[in-house]
């Protein structure tokens, strides 16, 4: 796994300008990152979309994944301006037809997320994006669905990385030939 903070310093403050801190949310002692500021913000918005489409690119994505539900917001534009497909991995339960679901663990409890089984061909190579990297698990589950799933990891790119809550390093074993990109890490 390559280790990237991938913004120049002007789109990294460009964006930190629009991230707010919400203290005590959703549970007293943590911090919430409000992305919704830089969402409301065309130039920001549009530099966000730039930058990860950018990573499409280098990485060679045929596919990008977006994480429910914030990676959405920020994978599908980004998508649509690499000229590649989007596909969601959605919690169990909100995709129609057949699926791959995975089961992973939160700091409160499991969860389970799914990918239809037709979403990828074997040839796609996949770029998994998402807005915050916390402690990794939702990515993890996610990588492993897209490899059932029949494709390969291109990467992995978010908007924020959190890391002093080791996420990265708990995706090294499963990043090992694919980047993980970050915009900004604190």
């Amino acid at each position: 796994m390559t280790t990237t903070e991938s913004a120049s310093t002007e789109l990294r403050e460009l964006l930190l300008a629009h991230i707010r801190d919400v203290p005590d949310y959703p549970e007293p002692g943590v911090v919430f990152k409000d992305i919704t500021p830089l969402l409301a913000d065309p130039p920001a918005f549009g530099a966000l979309v730039d930058a990860l489409a950018a990573l499409c690119a280098r990485h060679g994505a045929t596919k990008v994944v977006g994480l429910e539900a914030r990676g959405f917001i920020l994978a599908a534009p980004a998508a649509v301006r690499a000229g590649v497909g989007f596909v969601p991995i959605r919690k169990a339960g909100k995709l129609p037809g057949a699926v791959h679901g995975q089961a992973y663990q939160l700091e409160y409890g499991t969860a389970e997320i799914e990918v239809h089984t037709d979403a990828f061909a074997p040839e796609d190579r996949v770029l998994v994006i998402d807005d915050v990297l916390a402690t990794g698990g939702t990515a993890e589950a996610s990588l492993g669905l897209i490899r059932r799933a029949g494709a390969t990891i291109a990467g992995l790119a978010v908007l924020l990385e959190l890391s002093f809550l080791g996420g990265r390093e708990r995706l090294a074993p499963v990043l090992a030939d694919a980047p993980l990109d970050a915009l900004i890490t604190v």
